[in-house]
């Protein structure tokens, strides 16, 4: 999971990158860049850490031109070294920039045949490296010394030919424009839109429509699977399908987790999404549980909030405010490191004591995925006197690794892989515990200006869509995404990050 932006604009894009970083600063709170275009050259900031200290004034005031892609991210496949920071670079051809959310699931494979077949080299263990090399050698075998739209275009089509797995891209080419592709599943999101100016239009790229709305650009609508969208530096706009046969599957857990309440993806309001999949746990309990003790409803903030209102309504039952969040701590989910993810949950969540003392809660989640943090809730929700406390998710059970850019490396780390919702409630502390069944999350999902008739939903059911992932595959992934591995990368590349910083001072 990261987050990408990029702007083709009539004046200096800078502020307007940063200020959409914040706004996907949820995406990835582990590394951020930029790099912008001017008169033919690129000029690149990039290191580990928040949007707010990546950037200091000194880097802004040489961060020039009216064309510029950003990245913010968290680490999945690759270590997290600054040396795996975005934007990627490549000075042939032409100069390109790129920037990913996702994740390849052969990029070994491509590695390899990039090196032998190709001979290019990659410098990082990161596949948005690989893909820039792709796209990259597919331009240049057209030996065009313009680029044009066709060749754009045939050249992302070679791209999804070469590559498998779930990847939204952002590249910059130097003086001509920038480039957005979306896999030919669309699982990773990717939208556009466009503002006017005195000087004429003016386009951005997101993740996120959030981001267009903060600067002011109306949504034009989703980049399509398979699509690409070339925006000139002269603002013109060219977009075609490069996938030879496209199907629309998006990640669900967008739904659930990753993605603002406040953003419209795929045509579907993400803070609808999430009342409605309030309503259907709300159902459940009922169904399931007519006789419930619950006395209060408690969110634990923020991505719960939305679900937890809504059950509590249809419920009949009060919700209150039982945890008190500290804003300047980042979400345990998406820290690179267990112990880390630890250490901060209490840091993170302060109990109330007056809305748990003498009373049987009911705790709401977004979905529960290592179980480190609900069992730490738990335990406050007790310390602070509650009889008993009662554990929703408004997700089902995540039981399966992902593949496509999100870091549920492996089934171990799972609580509820290999365990019944009843034996995950032991684990955790809960007196019970109740998952929103799938088929409900998917209906409180579907609808909105597009209709989709199918999602990604791999972390629930074990389901790959792109099919080319297998038993040996997760074991080999296992072994790579492990936190212990990334703490033992983040190690052994030191020298490499150095370079890094280096560089990104530019």
């Amino acid at each position: 999971m990261c987050g990408i932006v990029g702007i083709v604009a009539k004046s200096y894009v800078n502020q307007e990158i940063y200020d959409a970083l914040t706004f996907l600063q949820h995406r990835g709170q582990d590394a951020a860049g930029m790099v912008t275009c001017h008169n033919g050259r690129f000029y690149l900031r990039k290191d580990n850490g928040m949007v707010r200290d990546v950037f200091r004034t000194r880097h802004m005031q040489r961060l020039i031109g009216s064309m510029g892609i950003g990245h913010v991210r968290y680490p999945t496949a690759g270590s997290a070294s600054p040396a795996e920071a975005q934007p990627f670079y490549v000075n042939s051809p032409y100069g390109i920039a790129l920037a990913h959310n996702g994740n390849l699931t052969n990029a070994s494979e491509i590695a390899e045949s990039v090196f032998k077949a190709d001979l290019r080299h990659i410098n990082t263990n990161s596949d948005s490296e690989v893909l820039l090399n792709v796209f990259a050698h597919e331009l240049q075998r057209l030996g065009q010394l313009v680029p044009r739209a066709e060749d754009i275009f045939y050249a992302v089509s070679q791209l999804h030919r070469r590559c498998r797995g779930g990847y939204a891209v952002l590249a910059m080419i130097t003086g001509h424009g920038i480039v957005g592709i979306r896999d030919p599943h669309g699982i990773r999101p990717l939208c556009y839109g466009v503002r006017e100016s005195a000087d004429g239009q003016e386009y951005m790229v997101a993740s996120e429509s959030v981001a267009l709305d903060a600067a002011g650009y109306t949504l034009v609508r989703d980049i399509a699977p398979g699509e690409a969208i070339y925006i000139t530096a002269q603002g013109e706009v060219f977009t075609q399908q490069c996938a030879q046969s496209p199907k629309h599957v998006p990640c669900l857990f967008e739904y659930v987790y990753l993605a603002r309440p406040d953003s419209v993806m795929d045509g579907i309001s993400v803070y609808k999404a999430r009342l409605k999949a309030g309503e259907y746990l709300a159902e459940q309990i009922l169904q399931e549980w007519p006789d419930h003790d619950i006395d209060v409803v408690i969110p634990i903030p923020d991505t719960s909030r939305t679900a937890a209102t809504e059950l509590a309504s249809k419920l009949g039952v009060k919700q209150r405010e039982g945890y008190i969040k500290n804003r300047y701590i980042g979400r345990t989910f998406i820290m690179p490191g267990q112990t880390q993810r630890q250490k901060s949950v209490r840091q993170k969540l302060n109990p109330i004591e007056l809305e748990f003392r003498d009373k049987n809660v009911l705790l709401v989640d977004d979905s529960v995925v290592r179980g480190t943090t609900s069992q730490q809730i738990i335990e406050m929700a007790r310390e602070m006197g509650a009889k008993k406390v009662y554990f929703a998710s408004a997700a089902p059970a995540v039981r399966y690794p992902n593949v496509y850019g999100i870091d549920m490396p492996s089934a171990s780390e799972l609580v509820a892989h290999g365990r019944t919702d009843e034996q995950v409630g032991k684990v955790i502390g809960a007196d019970k515990m109740i998952y929103l069944k799938l088929e409900n999350l998917i209906a409180s999902t579907q609808g909105g200006d597009t209709q989709i008739t199918e999602f990604d939903c791999s972390v629930f059911d074990g389901n790959y869509i792109t099919g080319d992932v297998d038993e040996i595959y997760l074991q080999r992934l296992q072994q790579a995404r492990n936190d212990d591995e990334k703490s033992k990368n983040t190690g052994d590349q030191a020298d490499t990050a150095t370079a890094t910083n280096m560089q990104s001072k530019m």
